[in-house]
């Protein structure tokens, strides 16, 4: 039975060996050896896409600036953490307004930024002299802050209230990180993006991701997809599937995820009866060419994963080697 063979693969290490040769050339790059706008292109071209902080600050004399940044995320939940990036600019080394306001006011509000909204993003991002007034070149609207001085971006649909904990300068070269650490102390949510679990509905809020160059990213609508995690659940992988499987010209790396993330794989009597019952015709139709009833089989399967019918996948690759 080919779940009980599969299973004593399963103990066997991978080894580089038994690693499969590159099929193609791939080119590889030494970052030392790269310039810097090559390897900044290389980075964000590849890390994406990222989300956008439209961060909200005040310099020492209370003159409020607002400068998107696509170097930024959320790193913890308890404290609530994020992290921006004002990095130092890669062609002149110079720094940015917002680095030198937080490190004045320790302060800053991180706006979300939406569809809607991201013509006007752009624009704050212009590099407008010092005491610009970004609200009013964006023509972005300031409203009052409860727990911190920076004003929160009334068109953004969630504001995050935030005090910096630390900033870290990375480096002193051109295109060195300054990360701004920042603890959450407030967080303001549009009621029109809740779903009625109080969550925020992710087909609602219409978020929009920087890419590399002038690109952009928009999660909505077809662009949006569910994917259930695994969490405390233990799939049983890829390597439990018999060798023709994981070495098919027909499934794809994600029917193969599909299978490997099931928490048990079907018995020998499932896998008969389903071979008795539901494939009998294929493996008449393909009696004395094992060729010919593999990539039927596989092909079965793959129409069936793509229908999200796994155990009955899993008894269609299984049945190849019943007995």
């Amino acid at each position: 039975m080919a779940g009980e063979r599969v299973q004593d693969q399963a103990l066997c290490p991978i080894t580089f060996a038994s690693l499969p040769p590159a099929t193609f050339p791939m080119p590889s790059f030494d970052p030392v050896q790269l310039p810097i706008p090559q390897l900044h292109g290389f980075l964000v071209g590849a890390v994406g896409p990222r989300p956008v902080a439209l961060a909200s600050t005040i310099d020492a004399d209370g003159q409020p600036n607002l400068s998107p940044f696509s170097f930024f995320n959320v790193f913890g939940a308890n404290p609530p953490l994020m992290i921006f990036s004002p990095a130092r600019r890669g062609r002149d080394n110079t720094t940015k307004h917002s680095f030198h306001n937080v490190k004045a006011v320790p302060e800053v509000v991180i706006n979300v930024v939406t569809y809607s909204m991201v013509h006007q993003v752009s624009l704050a991002s212009t590099e407008f002299a010092e005491g610009v007034n970004e609200f009013v070149k964006s023509g972005l609207t300031p409203i009052a802050s409860e727990k911190v001085k920076p004003f929160r971006v009334k068109e953004s649909p969630v504001q995050f209230e935030c005090v910096v904990k630390q900033v870290i300068e990375t480096g002193t070269g051109g295109g060195a990180g300054n990360l701004v650490i920042c603890e959450v102390v407030m967080i303001h949510v549009q009621e029109d993006i809740l779903d009625a679990n109080g969550r925020i509905d992710q087909r609602r809020i219409d978020l929009v991701g920087r890419m590399g160059g002038h690109f952009y990213a928009r999660a909505h609508g077809d662009a949006l997809f569910e994917l259930e995690q695994p969490n405390t659940r233990i799939g049983v992988g890829v390597d439990s599937l018999p060798p023709e499987a994981r070495n098919s010209q027909i499934l794809t790396g994600s029917d193969l995820g599909k299978l490997g993330i099931s928490v048990s794989v079907p018995d020998e009597t499932a896998v008969n009866e389903y071979k008795l019952t539901e494939l009998s015709d294929t493996f008449i139709a393909h009696k004395d060419r094992p060729g010919a009833l593999l990539t039927a089989l596989h092909q079965h399967a793959h129409e069936l994963l793509a229908q999200d019918r796994v155990e009955e996948a899993w008894k269609t690759l299984l049945a190849f080697n019943a007995r």
